[in-house]
Formats: structure tokens, C-alpha cells, sequence
């Protein structure tokens, strides 16, 4: 299930990614020929960072994309700069949505939300905690053991086997035994 959220995720950022540089770049085209003013600003500086935003805030959705895209081929979790920019842009769409329901209506903040709820699970469903596992130790690298691990011990002899012998005397500042069941020989 996790592989298809992130790339379900990966389409969506892109998709969105193209719409808000194209929306952005059209309004700035718009203002633009028509010469129109807003409250005294120079029309071209607002064509200009109209245009500049929509090329920003698309590549940082190109940028949030990739990293699903990554998160789906690596099936791993996202980790340092590409969790912070997937959790930014949960953030971001939370907020838009928020913005979405007044001023666009209840179809553009179901969407938001539901972007929101697809990077959200898209964090959730990989457990940090759990992460990539370590092969076996036995073996070296061409067989499928991790070569970073450590090296299992060698057989157990007899004398390893054995426990030490229990003293009543104490030990590392103790005052008294911790153990109250009497020392055992293991021998009969």
C-alpha cells in the first residue's frame, strides 16, 4: 500500500506543480495586457512576480514530487530535507484549504484535503522507527550477508558455557548479594 500512495502522491504534486506555474504565468500575462493597476502598483511588477511566483511555488511542488518519486522506487521512508519538504507541503495544503473554502468553494478544499490526507498517510505508513533491516551476519557481501555486521562468535566451548562461580561476597559496592537463591553447580 505504500508504494502506490507514493506514487499516487508523485502524480498529484505534479500535476499541481504544472497547474500553479501555468495559472500563475497566465495571470501575469493577463495583467500584463491589460496595464491594469492595484492601488497604485506598477503593472509590470506584478506580471513580473506573478509570473516569478508561479515558477516558484511550481518547482517547490516539482521539488515535493520528486521526492515521492524517490519515496516510491526506494521504499523507504523519506528522511532529512525530503521529510521536511513532504511535511511543508502538508502544511501548505492545509492552509490552502483552509483559504479554498471561502474564497473558491467546498470542491477545491475537498481537494486540498484530500492532497492533505495522501501526503499525510504517504508520511505515516513508513515507520521510522522500524527502518531498512540489517541482513544476516553470516555470510559475506556476495552472499546476501551485510558485510558491516558484526561477525557471529565462533562455536561455545565448555568453559564459556558455564556461568562463573557465584560468591556471596559483594561486588561493585554492594553491600549485600542481590541474588537470594543460593549458588548452584551446574555439575553433578
Amino acid at each position: 500500500m505504500r508504494r502506490p500512495v507514493a506514487w499516487v502522491v508523485a502524480i498529484v504534486l505534479l500535476a499541481e506543480a504544472f497547474f500553479i506555474g501555468a495559472l500563475n504565468w497566465f495571470l501575469g500575462v493577463v495583467v500584463d495586457r491589460q496595464d491594469m493597476s492595484l492601488a497604485g502598483l506598477d503593472p509590470d511588477v506584478m506580471a513580473t512576480s506573478s509570473k516569478i511566483g508561479g515558477l516558484v511555488f511550481g518547482l517547490y511542488f516539482a521539488l515535493c514530487a520528486l521526492v515521492a518519486v524517490l519515496v516510491a522506487i526506494r521504499d523507504r521512508a523519506p528522511a532529512g530535507f525530503g521529510r521536511v519538504l513532504l511535511i511543508s507541503v502538508a502544511v501548505v495544503h492545509g492552509l490552502l484549504g483552509a483559504f479554498a473554502w471561502g474564497l473558491v468553494g467546498w470542491t477545491a478544499f475537498l481537494f486540498m484535503v484530500a492532497v492533505l490526507g495522501l501526503v499525510v498517510l504517504l508520511l505515516m505508513t513508513y515507520d521510522r522507527d522500524g527502518g531498512p533491516q540489517r541482513a544476516v551476519a553470516g555470510g559475506g557481501a556476495d552472499e546476501g550477508g551485510d558485510p558491516k555486521a558484526e561477525a557471529e562468535p565462533g562455536p561455545v566451548t565448555a568453559e564459556a558455557a558455564s556461568p562463573a562461580p557465584r560468591t556471596d561476597e559483594p561486588r561493585d559496592g554492594d553491600d549485600e548479594p542481590r541474588d537470594s537463591v543460593p549458588a548452584q553447580s551446574l555439575v553433578r
